[in-house]
């Protein structure tokens, strides 16, 4: 049975301006490739409602699972809950259970529970929570559809509460090979590497250093045997 399929939707003008570097994609995709479930799309929304939803309801209709990242704070432009909501086409408002995770939080005196932070506990109806240890404030699952936090370490955070409840398939194990020859040289080799070994992943990525050109080739794939053989054989046509 072939691996569960996800993307990636990161919402934020920050990120589009180029005053914030995302790094939650790159989290995600070790983190679902050690679960065993496949990335297959990432994507970047401006903090436009219509343009998230829109984009949210394309990708849920083509993978297993989408994670996004951003706009579930206390702030005007966090729009992605409501976003979610008209997505989906179901109502937004305050949850119990997560006004009652927040109140708790801000009890213990770290900061006051102002009106803007009692927002983060309006949840899509039939939405399920997303434990957030760092700050409180929970993510949520609708859906297939898991939304989180833009703030790296609260994202990391939700991901890891999220990830036993998601069935994944087999982990995506890879090896490489340097070859100090350029990619052109051995585009042939390598085109008939990958029809003999049609159920891998194989890559070349070529640099430069020192004035020699090279190329590292990184084959992927779910059996272990197979991705050996495959990088045995470089060895084999291209010695170290």
């Amino acid at each position: 049975m072939p691996n569960p399929t996800a993307a990636i939707l990161v919402i934020g003008d920050e990120i589009l301006s180029g005053r914030t570097r995302d790094s939650n994609l790159h989290f995600l995709a070790r983190a679902l490739t050690r679960a065993g479930i496949d990335l297959r799309e990432a994507r970047i929304v401006a903090d436009r409602g219509a343009e998230i939803a829109a984009a949210v309801n394309e990708l849920r209709a083509r993978v297993d699972h989408v994670f996004t990242s951003g706009g579930i704070g206390p702030t005007h432009d966090d729009i992605t809950a409501d976003a979610i909501a008209a997505a989906f086409g179901v109502g937004i408002d305050e949850r119990a259970d997560a006004l009652a995770i927040l109140s708790a939080h801000y009890a213990s005196g770290r900061a006051e529970f102002t009106e803007a932070r009692r927002r983060m506990a309006r949840i899509p109806e039939g939405a399920v929570l997303i434990e957030n240890p760092v700050s409180a404030a929970p993510g949520f699952s609708l859906g297939n559809v898991h939304v989180m936090a833009g703030v790296p370490s609260v994202f990391e955070a939700m991901v890891a509460s999220l990830l036993p409840r998601l069935t994944g398939g087999r982990p995506l194990l890879s090896q490489s090979w340097r070859i100090m020859r350029g990619e052109g040289e051995i585009a042939g080799v390598l085109a008939e590497l990958a029809a003999e070994y049609g159920d891998l992943a194989i890559g070349s990525y070529p640099f430069h250093r020192d004035g020699v050109f090279g190329t590292n080739v990184v084959v992927r794939g779910e059996d272990g045997g197979r991705v050996a053989g495959a990088v045995a054989r470089l060895a084999t046509l291209f010695p170290a």
